[in-house]
């Protein structure tokens, strides 16, 4: 495995890193599942792999819970963890989002519980509350820096001015944010104002939800509470040409001897120095795969045929989130 720094303050972790939430969401055989999960987590820490997602809202809580127990026994000690919190379910079923200082305080000490720790390596605010000021959000994840409750300090899906606001007040170690061949929309600010700032960027989803991978042909093949289809990208209207797309693709993963889902995990890693993925797996043969990805090579002219692919200005076909779920993002 190859190992990456994030942010200013030197945190290590391997280039490919884990997305847990897989392991209790609704399109998983892992769920509820310690065996399964106890299996493929033990196989990645043997692989090297250091870095592990998790998330107060994935399954309501329970996942960070199911991470609490197969991390236990001297597991702990061999990863970076890292969590987030600002996503709420509010009293009547909708979905929200909290910054406020006090909150931060209380979903993190309630995360330690889960996570059977005494400290998170990594913390997050899921999603940037428009109604409360960076500064006062990042000033509480400081200050529980402070007490030991947390090492380093991280964003998902905050946009430039925010980026360059929060770093006044507390240096940022990682942005989260979506970001695959198919999801290039910040290399435009977001990306760069990172790369400004010393920050780290993570990317969650890249894979595409599994598309990139050459996985989902057809929509209807997903399982009838698969969240994954409500993707617009995924419907009749659009999922031909997107999928013509990926057979261009693949025309370059045989060349190289790899996997298109390794094709697509290298191609991040190629972007720059600092960027880490975080593909989400519930099977050991895949995870597998995604970890032999760090070592496929990529030359400036694979790149560039990639680029005509999947340009930055966008090729595929459709939306990539429903449009609630857009107006979250880069924020």
């Amino acid at each position: 495995m190859k190992y990456r720094t994030l942010g200013p303050g030197g945190l290590k972790v391997s280039a490919i890193g884990f997305g847990g939430r897989r392991l209790s969401d609704n399109h998983t055989d892992t769920q509820n599942d310690d065996v399964k999960a106890q299996a493929l987590v033990d196989h990645a820490i043997a692989s090297g792999l250091t870095l592990i997602d998790t998330a107060d809202m994935y399954a309501n809580t329970k996942n960070e819970s199911l991470f609490g127990r197969i991390l236990a026994g001297g597991r702990r000690q061999k990863v970076v963890l890292a969590t987030k919190f600002g996503l709420v379910t509010n009293a009547d079923g909708s979905r929200g989002i909290n910054g406020r200082p006090d909150y931060a305080v209380a979903a993190c000490e309630a995360s330690l519980k889960r996570l059977n720790t005494d400290c998170i390596d990594l913390y997050y605010l899921h999603r940037v509350d428009p109604d409360v000021p960076i500064e006062d959000t990042v000033g509480a994840m400081a200050r529980l820096k402070e007490q030991g409750k947390i090492r380093h300090l991280g964003l998902s899906e905050a946009g430039a001015a925010t980026l360059r606001r929060a770093c006044k007040v507390h240096p940022i170690a990682a942005l989260q944010s979506d970001y695959s061949l198919w999801a290039r929309d910040y290399e435009a600010d977001t990306l760069p104002a990172c790369r400004e700032l010393g920050i780290g960027f993570v990317a969650y989803y890249p894979l595409g939800m599994g598309f990139l991978a050459g996985a989902i042909r057809e929509v209807e093949a997903l399982g009838p509470n698969d969240s994954r289809r409500k993707t617009p990208r995924l419907q009749d209207e659009n999922i031909g040409h997107n999928w013509g797309l990926l057979l261009n693709l693949r025309d370059i993963a045989n060349e190289k001897g790899c996997k298109l889902s390794q094709l697509a995990l290298a191609w991040i890693l190629a972007q720059a120095p600092d960027y880490i993925a975080i593909p989400g797996t519930s099977q050991i043969p895949h995870l597998a795969d995604n970890l032999a990805a760090a070592d496929v090579e990529l030359s400036a002219d694979d790149l560039a045929r990639i680029d005509e692919i999947f340009p930055r200005g966008g090729s595929a076909a459709g939306p990539r989130l429903p449009k609630d779920r857009l107006a979250e993002l880069n924020r």
